[in-house]
């Protein structure tokens, strides 16, 4: 019988995903980590499934239980609430599962609006250099000398008190605090490779700025991108639910771990009787930013030539 061999132009392409398969297999962190966040991809995709929500309620509200009426006191964990409920009787179950979904929409909404805001600014700036260079990166600097939190706070006090939804409020503040970062990141790649021979060529030949700017260095720069977006996926999370923590996020009853937290925190001084009304959601945290945290080691180690090398 004759051995298919794989043609020619494939051949890259294997290596490179053999090159992928080893650097997982050699990392048990990294598996960890693929493990954790294909565990809440499926969770946020089948949370109709999971944790129904209740028909003509927005699914991101937490619904109420009548039966058990507006105790004070959270009710324990049972078969109907697996996980206990909260002090207004809200269903902590259906809030984690459910927040899984608000963790990777919120996220993923940040995520393209600062990259998006980042690759311009940090093209324009590393390309064209001089005062333009001078202009945005001074304006970065301001943003970056607040500390993220406190300057979210401020921003979402600010809109809310304009009559912004809390929500909008909450994501437009992580945005302004989240591009700078990005902005200066793509800056340092293009200030790297902007005099490369191949950069200089591609001038030569006739290339728009456009053009090299989307088309030659970008493309270097995407790893950097990537492995910084993963890292941050879960930074986007704990900030989400600090301000929610702070009464500053999610309303009342929203499917929000930092709400749920919050709901809770009355509760926190009475040590372990009402322990489920803080644990379920905190655990869903630390598991969520473990694990995208995890990825990004494991995505830097696949994607950076400096550990690629190794």
């Amino acid at each position: 019988m004759k051995k298919f061999k794989v043609p020619e132009r494939f051949e890259p392409t294997i290596k490179e995903i053999k090159f992928v398969l080893k650097r997982i297999k050699d990392s048990p962190l990294s598996i960890a980590g693929i493990i954790l966040v294909s565990t809440f991809i499926i969770i946020a995709i089948f949370a109709p499934i999971l944790a129904p929500p209740v028909p003509g309620l927005n699914p991101y509200q937490i619904p109420h239980d009548e039966e058990l009426g507006y105790k004070i006191e959270p009710s324990p964990p049972s078969p109907k609430h697996p996980f206990g409920t909260t002090q207004s009787q809200r269903d902590i179950y259906y809030g984690c599962i459910w927040g899984t979904r608000w963790a990777f929409q919120i996220a993923l909404e940040v995520i393209i609006a600062v990259v998006a805001i980042g690759i311009v600014l940090g093209l324009v700036s590393g390309y064209y250099g001089g005062v333009v260079d001078e202009i945005l990166m001074r304006f970065t600097d301001i943003i970056l000398a607040f500390p993220g939190l406190i300057l979210a706070m401020a921003f979402v006090t600010v809109l809310t008190h304009a009559n912004w939804k809390t929500i909008d409020a909450v994501l437009l503040s992580i945005i302004v605090i989240g591009w700078p970062g990005y902005a200066r990141l793509i800056r340092g790649e293009v200030l790297r490779v902007k005099n490369e021979d191949y950069i200089e060529a591609a001038r030569a030949c006739g290339a728009s700025d456009l053009r090299i700017m989307f088309r030659h260095i970008l493309p270097n720069t995407l790893y950097s991108i990537i492995i910084v977006a993963s890292l941050d996926f879960g930074g986007i999370v704990i900030t989400t639910a600090a301000l929610s923590f702070l009464g500053l996020g999610a309303p009342v009853g929203w499917a929000d771990w930092g709400r749920l937290i919050y709901d809770g925190m009355g509760f926190v001084s009475a040590g372990l009787r009402w322990w489920w009304s803080w644990t379920y959601p905190g655990i869903f945290i630390v598991l969520f930013v473990l694990g995208w945290s995890l990825l990004g080691d494991a995505l830097r180690d696949i994607l950076d030539p400096l550990y690629r090398r190794k």
